[in-house]
């Protein structure tokens, strides 16, 4: 039903800023049912940011205060800005709706 495209992965610089999108198509969602998760080579998916009912973000604490997870409900997406961006930030980084998941995208950190 619900497909989950991932977009704006990529090379960036320790200290440097990436801007992650997720749109949804074949249905509405709801941004309580996305979240953003994570996972580096070798190592398990990891938890990054998510949405309460009240449409709040709730963040990894190896994220909180550089990354800001926002909502468009309109355009059916929604968003990761990453910034101060760290080597171990590094990873493919996937959009999560209810139990689905998108292909995700890579991003790199590196100097």
């Amino acid at each position: 039903q619900v497909q989950l495209v991932e977009s704006g992965g990529g090379l960036v610089h320790p200290g440097g800023s990436l801007r992650l999108s997720c749109t949804a198509s074949g249905g509405v969602v709801r941004a309580n049912d996305m979240a953003w998760y994570r996972q580096a080579p070798g190592k398990e998916r990891e938890f990054v940011a998510s949405f309460t009912i009240a449409g709040n973000p709730n963040y990894a604490d190896s994220v909180k205060g550089r990354f800001i997870a926002s909502t468009d409900n309109a355009k059916n997406t929604i968003y990761l800005q990453m910034n101060e961006m760290k080597a171990e930030d590094t990873g493919v980084y996937y959009c999560k709706h209810l139990w689905n998941w998108g292909q995700g995208t890579q991003v790199t950190v590196s100097s």
